[in-house]
């Protein structure tokens, strides 16, 4: 049985996919994309005086995802490149090229995408057209010291689900594609090499595909039921803990965030037709309280060459 909490809406933006949230802890916002909209979102929780609680900015390619940088603004897995976004006292925004994504070809761009907690960023990629099944994709490491990895992990179809132990030691990874939708486990050596894929949950036996997962602060495995208008928790031997009902049918990602990083935010996408009654709500972004804390992300570490 599903739990149902108290799922407020931030601000009245409706993504077509909305994905990647992101808690910056220094800034006390949330930041996620949309992917097809291709757009930045930002919403500051206690904004400066003068400055809007949402932002937007807008791309000229589709960003699959976002992670912290170090040294300040973000990292941004574009369809063709991973790039630096930093922003200006105006709040404009600029990019600098990180990584040329080498993609295996067309009509391919990065999806879900997550810093370890040794602040390498790990992200995968997919065909953008799903229906062909392509097992094309493939997970890729960027290193500050070393720069992007060659594929260290393939065939995948629609990688998605990037999510770290609190000890960093495991590293989890699903495929939300109709035809997989598992979820994997791997250990996870000192110099980021991924150990053997494991089984961990088999989302063929729960409602919903694998989306974007969030691991908390006792090692549980948050992961977006897509499909399904869920948020499972699975505890770190894969057993399923809780159920919270999300007002969206397709609930993409969700993350930890606020002043105690206790707050779940969860975002959605919206289908042409959006089903009945979720008009409204098929591509908000969500936040509850669902009475445990998350952990502070990791930026990524750029270290010089």
């Amino acid at each position: 049985m599903a739990e149902t909490l108290t799922m407020d809406r931030l601000g009245d933006t409706l993504c077509t996919v909305g994905e990647s949230p992101l808690w910056s802890v220094d800034e006390q916002a949330l930041y996620w994309v949309d992917i097809e909209g291709r757009r930045l979102h930002a919403w500051y929780c206690d904004p400066t005086p003068g400055q809007a609680q949402a932002r937007q900015w807008a791309f000229a390619e589709r960003p699959g995802c976002i992670a912290l940088h170090a040294q300040g603004g973000l990292v941004c897995a574009l369809a063709s490149s991973l790039v630096h976004l930093r922003f200006d006292a105006q709040g404009q925004l600029s990019q600098s090229l990180l990584a040329l994504a080498p993609h295996a070809r067309a009509g391919m761009r990065f999806n879900d995408g997550r810093c370890d907690r040794h602040g390498r960023f790990w992200v995968g990629s997919m065909l953008m057209d799903m229906a062909q099944a392509a097992p094309v994709g493939r997970l890729y490491r960027l290193d500050g010291s070393v720069g992007l990895s060659a594929p260290l992990l393939a065939p995948l179809v629609v990688p998605n689900g990037l999510a770290f132990s609190p000890d960093g030691r495991t590293m989890y990874l699903s495929d939300s594609h109709p035809s997989v939708r598992q979820i994997w486990q791997f250990t996870l050596s000192d110099n980021g090499i991924p150990g053997a894929r494991r089984p961990f949950v088999d989302m063929n036996l729960h409602p919903g595909r694998p989306d974007g997962a969030a691991v908390d602060s006792d090692g549980a495995y948050w992961c977006c039921a897509n499909d399904a208008g869920l948020v499972h928790r699975f505890t770190p031997d894969g057993r399923l803990d809780r159920s919270i009902a999300v007002p969206a049918a397709k609930p993409s990602m969700c993350a930890f965030g606020g002043l105690q990083l206790d707050e779940l935010y969860v975002t959605s996408i919206r289908p042409p037709v959006p089903p009945a009654g979720q008009t409204d709500t098929a591509g908000a972004t969500f936040v509850c309280r669902p009475g445990v804390r998350g952990l502070a992300e990791t930026p990524f570490q750029a270290l010089a060459r």
